[in-house]
């Protein structure tokens, strides 16, 4: 059984930083992409970062670029988002995701539970 978890979000302060975390089990990820998305209230699920398992190539959206870096520990199946200077406009209920290729939620396989982030102006 395919079970993505994620953890680590929170309330932050604008300008704060926080570390999400999203355990990988239940099948070989390394063939896939590792995705992160984001969903506001009212608003639809948009694409923050991926990261292929193998090679670790990254692709960001442009409103999180140089603020947020993805990134993966193959040895525990877990892939990370950092993310920095976060403004208010980053809230929002944050999903890891496995997918062969793409950027759009129905391009992907797997999702997790979610984790919301809450940033306060």
């Amino acid at each position: 059984q395919v079970q993505l978890v994620e953890s680590g979000g929170g309330l932050v302060q604008a300008g704060g930083s926080l570390r999400l975390s999203c355990a990988a089990s239940g099948r070989t990820f390394s063939s896939y992409i590792m995705g992160w998305f984001r969903q506001a209230p009212g608003k639809e699920r948009e694409f923050v970062a991926r990261i292929r398992w193998s090679g670790g190539s990254t692709s960001y959206a442009g409103s999180v670029k140089g603020r947020f870096t993805i990134s993966r520990d193959n040895a525990k199946n877990t892939v990370y988002l950092q993310m920095n200077s976060l403004k208010a406009e980053d809230t929002a209920v944050y999903y890891c995701a496995a997918a062969k290729g793409g950027n759009y939620p129905y391009e992907y396989d797997y999702w997790g539970q979610g984790t919301q982030v809450t940033v306060s102006s």
